[in-house]
C-alpha cells in the first residue's frame, strides 16, 4: 500500500513560536490556505481513505482533502500529538526557563524515555502511532491512503522506519503542510519522498 503522510496546516501557535501538543488550535489564514494547496496536491491520487487525529487543526486539513475525493475523515485517536504538558503554549525561551533539568534529560541519549513536566514520553507516541500505522496498513492492502497528523508523530514514524535510535528524532524534518510518501510491504517500508513542500511554492 501507499501512505501519504501529511502534516497539519499552520497555526497561530506555530506562527508564533509556541509549544504546541494537545492543545486544540486552530487553522490560521495561512494554514488554511495550505490546507487547500494539499488538496489540491493530492487531488489526482487514488485515495481509499483518509485518516487524521483528532484535534482540529488536522481534521480540518484533511477535510480539505477529503472534499476532491467524495470522503469522510476517518479519525484515529493514536494518531494524536505528544502530550506535551505544562509546556504547551510556551515560548521556547519559558521552557528554558522553567524546566532546565527536562531539557538537559531530553537532550539526552535516553531523553526518549524522559516524560515530558505533566505529559507523555516520546517513546510512547513512536509506540502509538506506529500501531496505528500497521493497524492502516493491514486494513487497506494494495491501495494509497491519506494520514494527517503532527510534527513528534510523523518523527517518530521516520525513526521506526527507517531504523534508527529515537534520541536521533532531531535528525529528521517535517514543515508544516509537507507530504511524505511511503510504500509499505509485509516485509519493509519504503520512503518515496520526505518533507515535500513544493506544492506550496507560490
Amino acid at each position: 500500500m501507499r501512505i501519504f503522510l501529511v502534516r497539519h496546516g499552520e497555526t497561530e501557535s506555530n506562527r508564533n513560536g509556541l509549544a504546541l501538543g494537545r492543545a486544540d488550535v486552530p487553522l490560521n489564514e495561512r494554514g488554511r490556505w495550505q490546507a487547500g494547496r494539499l488538496a489540491k496536491a493530492l487531488a489526482g491520487e487514488p485515495l481509499a481513505m483518509i485518516y487524521a487525529s483528532p484535534l482540529g487543526r488536522t481534521m480540518d486539513t484533511a477535510r480539505a482533502i477529503a472534499r476532491d475525493h467524495a470522503l469522510d475523515v476517518q479519525v484515529e485517536p493514536d494518531l494524536v500529538e505528544m502530550d506535551i504538558g505544562e509546556m504547551d503554549g510556551l515560548t521556547f525561551a519559558e521552557v528554558r526557563s522553567r524546566y532546565p533539568a527536562f531539557l538537559d534529560s531530553w537532550g539526552r541519549p535516553d531523553g526518549p524515555e524522559t516524560p515530558m513536566p505533566g505529559g507523555e514520553r516520546l517513546v510512547d507516541v513512536q509506540q502509538r502511532a506506529w500501531a496505528a500505522l500497521q493497524a492502516i496498513s493491514a486494513r487497506h492492502p494494495n491501495e494509497s491512503v491519506c494520514v494527517v497528523t503532527h510534527n513528534f508523530v510523523i518523527l517518530s514514524l521516520f525513526a521506526t522506519a527507517l531504523q534508527i535510535d529515537l534520541a536521533h528524532f532531531r535528525r529528521l524534518r517535517h514543515a508544516i503542510a509537507a507530504i511524505s510518501v511511503l510504500d509499505v510491504t509485509p516485509d519493509r517500508i519504503r520512503i518515496l519522498s520526505l518533507n515535500d513542500t513544493c506544492h506550496l511554492e507560490q
